[in-house]
């Protein structure tokens, strides 16, 4: 048997410290979450319970955990649902150039390289010029967008530079309509896409913080809420909340990888109902 190089220790031990790295405080967050009713914010662990758990439900003396995580989930869908309908509908105008769709296209991206906390205060410094009123469901809606859509319009892009048109020409040869083409042909073969569109729209504002710190206005999304627990939570209330975000965040992910798994296996099913009918 051929001995591996002492590359491959090296780099083993570097990807292990690397996921050390990235799921060490989640780790460390969720242990601590189950500190007994007397125990505190750091190790050593003082007994374990559930304690923190139902504490989170009971009425908090400091911040709106509950409202700011029905805002949270409410900001995350309009993200998501707007995400996913101007990416597809980009991604089929930008299939044919046209006058200014370069310039079109990297003015749409520029937002990815600028830094987060000046596109909040830019959005809001414009939003008060114009007299309105600083909310998160106007002004956090529209600063979310600039990060969440680069993201699906570059997934679509990529999505319909590979896509092949016999398809809707087939659909068109048996008199389909071009709306009949787009919503029994093209939307059912791009749809594990839309659901990774989905997936980046809904995550991406779930869990941002530095766009929506300035545009937000008095209601807090829950990332700004935890944040402000920070400087005045004590307890492991804390941790307890984190932990639950953290298991919803991966319930979300289960249920997006879930749908596009059913959704591929229809199609396969489909298509092989349809073989045999041939």
């Amino acid at each position: 048997m051929e001995r591996r190089p002492r590359s491959f220790y090296l780099l083993a031990a570097f990807f292990g410290l690397f996921v050390l790295f990235l799921y060490g405080p989640i780790l460390t967050i969720g242990i601590l979450s189950f500190q007994g009713p007397q125990g505190g914010l750091t190790f050593p662990m003082n007994g374990v319970s559930l304690h923190w758990f139902r504490d989170l439900f009971q009425q908090q003396a400091v911040g709106d955990i509950w409202g700011a995580f029905r805002r949270s989930f409410g900001l995350g869908l309009m993200v998501m649902v707007t995400t996913v309908v101007v990416s597809v509908m980009a991604g089929l105008a930008f299939r044919k150039r046209f006058a200014g769709s370069a310039i079109l296209f990297y003015a749409a991206i520029t937002s990815l390289v600028i830094p987060s906390i000046l596109v909040s205060l830019g959005v809001g410094l414009i939003f008060n010029q114009l007299g309105l009123r600083v909310h998160w469901a106007t002004s956090g809606f529209g600063s979310q967008l600039t990060w969440t859509l680069p993201f699906g319009l570059l997934i679509m892009f990529a999505v319909f530079n590979r896509f092949d048109k016999s398809y809707e020409e087939a659909a068109r040869d048996q008199g389909a309509t071009a709306w009949q083409t787009i919503r029994h042909v093209v939307l059912p073969i791009i749809a594990p896409s839309l659901i990774g569109v989905a997936l980046f729209g809904f995550t991406l504002s779930y869990d941002e913080f530095a766009r929506t710190l300035l545009t937000a206005g008095s209601y807090n999304t829950l990332p700004l809420e935890i944040y402000g627990m920070t400087t005045n939570v004590t307890t492991p209330v804390i941790y307890a909340l984190g932990t639950l975000t953290t298991l919803f965040s991966f319930g979300i992910i289960a249920v997006f990888i879930l749908g596009a798994v059913v959704m591929n296996r229809r199609r396969a099913r489909r298509g092989s109902d349809a073989g045999q009918g041939v």
